[in-house]
Order: structure tokens, then sequence, then C-alpha cells
């Protein structure tokens, strides 16, 4: 059975403040964002094209990091404290020795861009079959295609020729019949290993884990930066006092995590749930119906009311604290 623009569609209609909608951007325009508003900050400084290579210790503590510069020179950063926000793949993480606990997950998702042409659907749109899903995403000039797939079959797929995925793509969104032959190999197809996971401690004594080297999110939702920008405003106005004193004990990183990890908790647990009830039947090839979640969002406004609050603004939401808000 499919399941077109299915009826999991948010009410954004009842959000608190002025704007009653949320922005699909791309990670790496939003990065590019904030790196440029943080360049009005005189302390800010920005170093491009270049890896963390591991962390410096003084005894047990953690203060800095080794990092290769553009030039591939092996340099030194000395911090009171390292704010590890470098992703599942954390090297940070992995330096220190910290392994997360892993909930699984049924699905890896192929990335790839498809041209959009004037008078095309706007907007999100996802079609779920059995075996197959994907989810197009209006970019403006271009098409992001998130195809989801089978755990661990991203080898075998790809060894079926990037004709057959022109053709299940087809048979699932037909108006993109006329510009799936732009791929034309499987160079243009990314892998997202989807990992969903978290660590039992996100802190050691000077360094702290935040975003996805602290809690790897599943796409679903697209709640993953949501959660990421949250841990850093709240590491932000529970740190300042110490970080302004020169001196950040260890406590007062675990209290970071105690702010952080229900919310946290949460939404990984409604992801998982989502994993089994929808996700591992639609790429297990079991679906013969709408998931009874689907169904039962489908006909509840009040559900679609609260889906729509935990993805744009989630539970325990972060806000600036005053001395960090400019004025005017």
């Amino acid at each position: 059975m499919e399941i077109q623009n299915a009826p999991l569609g948010l009410d954004l209609t009842r959000l608190p403040g002025a704007h009653k909608h949320i922005a699909l951007v791309p990670q790496w325009d939003f990065l590019e964002l904030v790196a440029t508003a943080a360049e009005a900050e005189p302390t800010f400084r920005l170093l491009r094209s270049t890896e963390v290579t591991g962390v410096i210790r003084d005894a047990h503590r953690v203060v800095g990091v080794t990092y290769r510069d553009p030039a591939g020179e092996l340099k030194e950063m000395r911090a009171e404290l390292t704010v590890a926000c470098d992703g599942r793949s954390s090297t940070v993480r992995s330096s220190v020795g910290l392994l997360p606990h892993s909930f699984g997950a049924p699905m890896d998702v192929w990335w790839f861009r498809l041209p959009r042409y004037p008078g095309d659907p706007r907007g999100l749109a996802g079609v779920l079959r059995a075996g197959h899903a994907v989810i197009v995403i209006d970019r403006g000039d271009y098409f992001q295609i998130a195809y989801i797939i089978p755990k661990g079959t991203d080898t075998r797929l790809r060894s079926e020729g990037i004709e057959a995925l022109h053709r299940a793509l087809v048979g699932m969104v037909p108006w993109l019949g006329d510009r799936v032959q732009t791929l034309t190999s499987f160079d243009d197809v990314k892998l997202l290993d989807v990992q969903l996971n978290r660590l039992r401690r996100w802190y050691a004594d000077g360094v702290l884990f935040i975003g996805d080297s602290a809690h790897a999110m599943s796409p679903v939702g697209g709640i993953g930066i949501n959660l990421a920008v949250a841990d850093a405003v709240a590491a932000a106005r529970i740190l300042a006092d110490a970080l302004r004193a020169g001196r950040v004990p260890t406590r007062r990183l675990a209290r970071v995590q105690a702010r952080r990890w229900f919310p946290t908790a949460l939404l990984q647990t409604a992801q998982r749930l989502i994993h089994a009830n929808v996700i591992a039947a639609a790429v297990g090839g079991n679906v013969q119906r709408a998931p009874l979640g689907v169904r039962l969002v489908g006909h509840s406004a009040v559900l679609r009311r609260v889906l729509g609050y935990l993805v744009a603004i989630g539970p325990f939401p972060e806000h600036a604290p005053r001395f960090a808000r400019r004025r005017g």
C-alpha cells in the first residue's frame, strides 16, 4: 500500500509566538549563518579546513585539543573547557574513550539532488511503499531526495546499478521521471549511516559533549539540529559564569546533562517507536495499510498540534539569557 503525503501533517498554527511555521534549512547554510553572526563577537575565531585529531590531557583532565591546519601541520589549542560538537563520529569522544549506547535503526538513507523545474510541487512530500520510502525536500532551485533503504544493504543495492534506483524512484514519484537521468552514477549518492544512540555521561573533567556527539538522532522528524542548538544554548546559560571566572567545575558540566537529558530521551523514545512501527515495516516490505500511529495522527487534530510543537520547538525549550541578547 502506498502512503503519499502521509497524514503526519504537522499543525503549526497553534505555535506560540508570531511565526507559525518552521524552516527547512540545509545544515551547511545554517552553519554559515551562525559563523557569520559570530564574527561580530570580538573573542570569536573560526578555523576553517581544520581537523581535530585528539585531546590534550593534564593528568585526568582534558585541557585542549590537537589539530591539523590547512597546511597539514599538527598544532595544539589549550582551553579551560573543550566542547565537543563534532558529530556522531566524534574524534574528541573517541579520544576520551567514551562509547554511546546504541538503540539500533532499521534503515539507512541515500541522499542526492535532482533539478527543480518551474511548476513543480512545493514543500515537503513523502511516499511510503512496501520495501521503499522516499522524501522529497524542496530546496528552492533543486530537490534534496532522501531515499530510505534497509539497514546494511547499501553495497548490495549499489551493485544493481543506478538504473535500478531510477526505476524505483520513478515508480514512487512519477513526476520525477523527466530528470532522474541527471543522476548519472552512485558517485552522486551519499550514504547516511543512520544511528540512534546516547552517551550515559555527556562530560568528563574539562570536556562537554553536546549534539550528535552526545546523542545521535535519527533523521525522523528532522529534530537533530533542534536538539543540538538547544544543547548549546543550555550549555552557554549554565556555564557562562564559570567560564568568566576561568574555572569550570565538573559538577557544572553535569548540570548541562541534567537539563538536556529528558528532552533527548523523550524524543529518542518517540523515534524508536516510529522506527519499530513504521520504518521497519516499510523497508521490510510488510506495509499492507497505513500503520496505526499514522492513522491516529491523521484523524486527531490534537495529536497533529502536539507533533507540530515537538518538531518545531520540542520539550524543555531553551531561551537565550539576557546577557547574550543584543540591544537594539
